[in-house]
């Protein structure tokens, strides 16, 4: 079984397989979330998307023993895709990227965490990055542990 946090791929590989168009756009973001990483997290593979994680030496008490996430990134088979853990662990972050969409100008397709794009240009690039700079481990750990006893309540 090959392990969970790809110390089989690369980022760099998985995109040299993806179609150049794609490839282009993804590796935009992903150049964009890298530019932006606050320190001690880390790009790792995730199966088939690129994941910035804060790893389990920094930080092993998570619920289902696995590291904590920031974002991830993937191709999907109709859109890309930036999963914002980030922006879904803090209600406020998640206000205020929505606003920074608004004020670039730019519609923002968003679930819970997962901000669809076709291409870069689709993205409000500033409120992204904003939103990873902000995402510190001390505070997404502080923002993961008052989510965690909030559901324990």
């Amino acid at each position: 079984m090959a392990p969970p946090w790809g110390a089989e791929a690369t980022p760099e590989g998985w995109l040299a397989g993806l179609p150049a168009e794609r490839a282009e756009a993804v590796g935009r973001v992903r150049d964009l979330v890298n530019a932006n990483l606050p320190e001690g997290w880390v790009e790792r593979m995730a199966g088939s998307m690129i994941a910035w994680i804060l790893p389990l030496e920094t930080y092993p008490d998570t619920y289902n023993r696995q590291p904590l996430i920031l974002a991830s990134l993937v191709a999907q088979k109709n859109h890309n895709a930036l999963y914002l853990m980030c922006a879904y662990v803090s209600e406020e972050r998640t206000r205020r990227l929505e606003q920074r969409f608004r004020a670039a100008g730019k519609k923002i397709d968003m679930g819970k965490s997962c901000l669809r794009f076709k291409d870069y240009e689709d993205l409000a690039e500033e409120a992204v990055a904003e939103t990873i700079r902000d995402s510190t481990v001390e505070r997404y750990i502080a923002d993961y542990e008052a989510g965690r006893a909030k559901a324990k309540s």
